[in-house]
């Protein structure tokens, strides 16, 4: 995303001078409007493939950074679910953005009680994370670190929904587990998905495999080698991206060495 003219500032001084807990909705509203780039927005559109047939068809942006938009939502922490709600239903991309960014605050900052209600308040208004970034930014901080210490048979729920973001959900959640070096549910949640036909999900699946293989590369090497047969390329591609030349292209060609982990290099 391209950064912001120093004009599209202008009007927002007198926002941020209020107190944070003063701050309303309607205030967000006006900073977005005010942050709002046309020409960045047409670019966003062409890069998330809003054209007819595609993923994401219809989706509208207006064009603010990222880093722009989560220092915009920090200052809305305080927001009740009723106004992200309202945020989160927007036909605008980078106001859904927004409100992701707040519950991961509110996540972060609350009590498990609260911690509770915007988990609960995610998975019920998931229809409108429809897309790989907005999923990217939040499932791994709202649902993955809030399963961390807790059953997780939605997450097998969300990985055969006939939703491709409910799918991605599910797989990118599991990042909060590899961080503390737990891979079970990665690799479970992506053999249920290994015979999934779209392309996000391919690469969803080969990212999270890849992280795995940072904590663990012979229990990747161990999954990639059992599932050789109905793995998506696409998948095994990103999984292997960071193995050394001679590793990948054993693999590709489904030579292993599953007792060592290792790859044996094909003659």
């Amino acid at each position: 995303m391209r950064v912001r003219k120093a004009a599209n500032r202008t009007g927002v001084r007198s926002i941020v001078k209020k107190a944070a807990s003063t701050l309303t909705l309607s205030d967000l509203q006006r900073e977005l409007v005010r942050a709002s780039d046309p020409h960045s927005a047409r670019d966003l559109a062409v890069f998330f493939k809003t054209g007819k047939g595609e993923y994401g068809e219809g989706d509208e942006f207006c064009g603010i950074t990222v880093p722009e938009l989560r220092k915009i939502a920090k200052r809305y922490l305080h927001l009740p679910l009723a106004d992200v709600k309202k945020l989160l239903g927007s036909r605008v991309h980078e106001h859904r953005f927004t409100a992701l960014e707040i519950l991961v605050f509110q996540f972060e900052a609350g009590d498990e009680s609260a911690k509770k209600r915007v988990f609960d308040f995610y998975l019920k208004h998931a229809r409108y994370i429809n897309n790989w970034d907005l999923v990217d930014t939040s499932a791994p901080y709202i649902v993955g670190e809030y399963l961390a210490t807790r059953p997780r048979k939605v997450l097998y729920q969300l990985a055969k929904s006939s939703n491709i973001w409910e799918r991605r959900i599910a797989i990118i959640a599991t990042l909060a587990f590899i961080r503390s070096g737990d891979l079970k549910d990665t690799f479970g949640i992506a053999a249920v998905l290994l015979k999934d036909k779209h392309d996000l999900i391919h690469k969803a699946v080969g990212w999270m495999l890849r992280e795995a293989g940072k904590r663990s590369q012979p229990a990747m090497l161990n999954f990639l080698a059992q599932n050789y047969a109905s793995i998506p390329r696409t998948a095994l591609r990103y999984a292997i991206e960071r193995l050394p030349q001679s590793q990948r292209k054993a693999i590709l060609k489904g030579v292993f060495d599953q007792a060592t982990g290792k790859v044996a290099v094909a003659p």
